[in-house]
């Protein structure tokens, strides 16, 4: 059995060649420029997680995983423009670099080159991948629109936050141990313990993100600590505070947002902490991981194979960046 670690030099050493032709370089440049640029491969990774669980990972394993990572980029790419973000991985992002068009063509040719890589999987598990696959694609893109329409919005609530960072993040994750699995011929209920491990384990991911982004340490999480409360974003955190706030903290919370006065994140931080956001966030994220890791003892696999996902959760959890 082969570590994270392990696997994703083995990734790694297929993926990091260039991906697309040569010409038009005004095209295909951009492309590749953000694959260049860095990131924790975890989504191709869990590919081959998932299939080792049932037999070494073969060239279907890889197909499979490339697929998944061309498409994670070309979601960025897109999600980038949309949010009008200027880096991503401490590098300008495609459409700062190339200009818009050229960044939406950029991720259109990323999208193809994904299918082009999951046609070369052998007929027998093709067709059970490819509705995985646009099952997936579909729910990311809903995602994202959720994502945009509540931008629009003073607050949601944590059920619908929770439906979009499931089909935003979540989904990708799932289908990704998913995929492997189906390829290393597991049954469907083996498949379906893997999707849903997957599936709690990147909102508990999720939960610990914006709990990081309020509460972590600058110098270890590599952003602006209250980032999300500088944009306003809905997250875990800002959620509960308006669901649990006492009227003066709810009101001094909404002038906070609509003003946006320089002691903001300090402000926001303690109205937090007076509603006990962050001992809240850290019970939730291990009520997901919970379930996770429940799902995953359910595999019907020796508990030796499993290893592996066991410390990819751990390191998930433990991560302070």
């Amino acid at each position: 059995m082969h570590s994270f670690t392990e696997l994703l030099k083995l990734f790694e050493e297929k993926f990091n060649t260039r991906q697309f032709p040569q010409q038009p370089v005004t095209l295909y440049d951009p492309a590749q420029y953000i694959l260049g640029i860095g990131g924790k491969r975890i989504r191709p990774v869990c590919v081959l997680m998932g299939n080792q669980l049932f037999e070494e990972p073969g060239a279907d394993a890889y197909h499979a995983a490339a697929a998944i990572e061309l498409f994670h980029n070309f979601s960025l790419i897109h999600d980038d423009i949309m949010d009008k973000a200027p880096v991503r991985r401490g590098m300008a992002t495609v459409h700062t670099k190339y200009g818009e068009s050229t960044a939406i063509l950029a991720g259109d040719v990323m999208f193809v080159k994904a299918y082009e890589n999951l046609n070369k999987i052998q007929p027998a598990n093709l067709q059970k991948v490819l509705f995985l696959f646009n099952v997936t694609a579909s729910q990311v893109c809903e995602g994202q629109q959720l994502d945009m329409d509540f931008e629009q919005r003073e607050m949601v609530s944590f059920d619908e936050y929770l439906n979009m960072i499931t089909l935003k993040t979540s989904v990708l994750v799932a289908a990704s141990l998913q995929l492997g699995a189906i390829l290393g011929g597991a049954g469907e209920a083996n498949q379906k313990h893997l999707y849903e491990f997957g599936k709690h384990l990147g909102i508990a991911f999720q939960v610990q993100d914006d709990y990081l982004d309020a509460f972590g340490n600058p110098e270890k999480f590599g952003k602006t600590v209250g980032g999300d409360i500088i944009a306003n974003k809905k997250t875990f955190l800002m959620i509960h505070a308006f669901e649990t706030a006492l009227p003066a903290a709810l009101a001094e919370l909404k002038s906070l947002i609509k003003n946006n006065p320089a002691d903001k994140v300090e402000k926001v931080l303690q109205i937090f902490r007076d509603c006990k956001a962050d001992d809240w966030a850290k019970e939730l994220k291990n009520k997901f991981l919970h379930t996770a890791l429940k799902h995953l003892e359910d595999t019907a696999v020796i508990s030796s194979r499993k290893k592996p996902l066991q410390e990819l959760a751990d390191y998930l959890m433990m991560r302070e960046s």
